[in-house]
């Protein structure tokens, strides 16, 4: 149960980041396209083998609080180019959060907030 309340958060904020994105933010879809995955770079850092290194790099990225600080400092400093990227991270978060994906814990690479993966 609570695992699909999950997944339909991450759903509806996945539609709400790319309606906001597009509709308000004027975003292009070719900077989306390209920009959707690029946050899995951060898994490159369970490379080192150390599940908490991996974890560390992963979440730093994977959550809603870098997404929200981009957004509201894009929107403070008139920057439309931080609010399309916190949009995007904020995209890529539900996205992954829709389907499943949440953050890592230091135990195991499958081991995420939401379920083994």
């Amino acid at each position: 149960m609570i695992r699909s309340i999950l997944k339909v958060e991450g759903l509806a904020l996945l539609v709400a980041s790319v309606y906001f994105y597009f509709a308000h933010a004027d975003g292009g879809w070719i900077m989306f396209a390209v920009l959707l995955l690029a946050p899995d770079i951060s898994l490159l850092g369970f490379v080192t083998g150390d599940n908490r290194i991996g974890a560390v790099v992963y979440n730093a990225v994977h959550n809603y609080v870098l997404a929200a600080g981009l957004i509201v400092i894009g929107a403070a400093l008139d920057s439309s180019l931080a609010v399309q990227l916190g949009l995007i991270l904020a995209a890529h978060v539900s996205m992954d959060r829709a389907i499943g994906y949440g953050l890592k814990y230091t135990t195991h690479f499958k081991h995420t907030h939401i379920q083994a993966v």
